[in-house]
């Protein structure tokens, strides 16, 4: 971890340009501010009183809009997870300003100083999140986890709840947490190994802006609360999806896994970084031996996150079973609606199905457009993240042109490699020959410039 000298605000500097450059919304138009702000004073009538029920959130310390909240009983051997989602669709109705406004923007976006909500705040951390401050309308969707971590949705109500306590990933303990909440993941956790998911979580590369004002630069692993956490939500996003596939409906998450010449190439990768891959060991089954806190492990984990075709959405088509590999099941997004603009469709027709009702029209209308709408969100996101981590590296590396680095080669690209700085969470692109992955050596940096976001190294003499 790294904090970033930057007196000349280059980095603020530099998040304003990347703000203009992907059109980042800066507020909401009063039209919308208007229909939120009346939207915020709905007085739900249609939800039944949960508030005697013992929900808790779980996110990071920071965060205000919060989808999810749960709780956690047992029946006979199995786990109900009650899991409640922000009921965001009784403040945004079908066509209304502030749908509207959320189909153009599709996603939240986050850069290191703020982000562009979905929603306006007065809904997306007010009148819709989970938190603590008061009774909430949300969906809660009661998923059933046997002893060998196989869901299934029981059912699903519009409710009103309250949160007991607004829990933090770096903070909560096992004693805050509902009886269960550890036995669950474990369940979850087995699940995925026996389906053979290949799912993988490397360390990702941020920036995060701190309470002093100033900047760090760093590779986060996740926290075990953030992987016990995550086991919550892919409970119900597996039974929701199960269920919406037997109704022949809905909106799935895909995703293809790499193929054999990629393997091929990630196994070569494991060998040149030193790291032995038995020959009768599948991708699956060795990526979940991989340790994201051993800097060479970490590199082959992002290689696997690399070679993996991208995730998209997919609605229903008939005679076509929605897979994501890295799942190895059938998957949905629909724990997230305050974030991504798909999942409130998702909860609505898992709404219906759960209750015997049709799924509305305006939702299956919804999931053949939304594909694309999401597609165009999360290209955008994805942008946006590289060129804060690019901006990043150039102002934490500026003023240190001619100095020598250490280096360890993560992969090639055209004309050279890929490295990682060893003393600095900083990649690379070297303009080199005659390396192989896994190696080391020593780079001259020759240029740093923060406004266009740019670093150069070349091998150092």
């Amino acid at each position: 971890m790294k904090s970033l000298t930057d007196p000349t605000q280059a980095l603020s500097t530099g998040l304003g340009k990347i703000r203009t450059e992907f059109h980042v919304p800066d507020g909401f138009p009063p039209d919308v501010m208007a229909a939120a702000n009346a939207a915020a004073k709905r007085v739900p009538n249609q939800h039944a009183d949960r508030t005697a029920m013992p929900f808790v959130t779980l996110d990071p310390a920071s965060s205000t809009d919060l989808d999810q909240a749960f709780s956690i009983e047992t029946s006979a051997g199995d786990l109900l997870l009650h899991y409640a989602i922000a009921d965001v669709a009784w403040f945004a109705e079908d066509s209304d300003a502030v749908d509207l406004e959320a189909w153009n923007r599709g996603e939240t976006l986050y850069l290191p100083d703020g982000k562009a909500g979905l929603y306006p705040p007065v809904i997306a951390e007010g009148a819709a999140s989970l938190l603590p401050n008061g009774p909430r309308p949300s969906i809660i969707f009661t998923v059933r986890v046997a002893e060998d971590g196989a869901v299934k949705l029981d059912g699903a109500e519009r409710a009103i709840i309250r949160s007991r306590a607004k829990l933090a990933y770096d903070s909560a303990q096992a004693s805050d947490l509902p009886t269960g909440f550890a036995e669950l993941a474990r369940r979850m956790a087995a699940n995925e190994e026996r389906r053979g998911a290949s799912r993988v979580d490397p360390p990702e590369q941020e920036v995060e802006k701190l309470a002093d004002g100033t900047f760090q630069l760093s590779f986060r692993p996740l926290l075990q609360s953030e992987q016990d956490n995550a086991a919550l939500s892919l409970a119900a996003n597996m039974a929701i999806a199960d269920a919406m596939l037997a109704h022949k409906t809905g909106l799935f998450r895909v995703m293809s896994g790499p193929d054999a010449s990629k393997i091929q190439r990630l196994r070569n990768a494991a060998q040149a970084l030193g790291l032995s891959w038995p020959a009768s060991s599948s991708l699956r089954d060795y990526q979940r031996t991989l340790d994201p806190v051993d800097p060479r492990q970490a590199a082959l984990m992002l290689e696997i996150r690399r070679a993996g075709n991208g995730a998209s959405y997919q609605p229903y088509q008939e005679g076509v079973v929605p897979w994501h590999e890295a799942m190895a099941a059938t998957y949905a997004h629909a724990t997230a609606p305050l974030r991504r603009l798909a999942d409130r469709y998702v909860v609505r027709c898992a709404l219906a199905i759960a209750n015997g009702q049709p799924v509305p029209q305006a939702v299956t209308d919804a999931f053949e457009r939304l594909p694309r709408v999401m597609g165009r969100a999360d290209a955008r996101a994805s942008q946006i993240n590289h060129a804060a981590i690019d901006l990043a590296e150039a102002v934490m590396l500026k003023g240190h042109e001619r100095e020598t680095f250490k280096a360890v080669v993560t992969d090639f690209v055209d004309h050279g490699v890929r490295v990682q700085l060893a003393d600095m969470p900083v990649v690379a692109n070297v303009k080199a020959s005659g390396l192989r992955q896994g190696d080391g050596l020593d780079l001259k940096l020759v240029s740093a410039d923060p406004d266009r976001r740019s670093i150069l190294f070349e091998p150092a003499v």
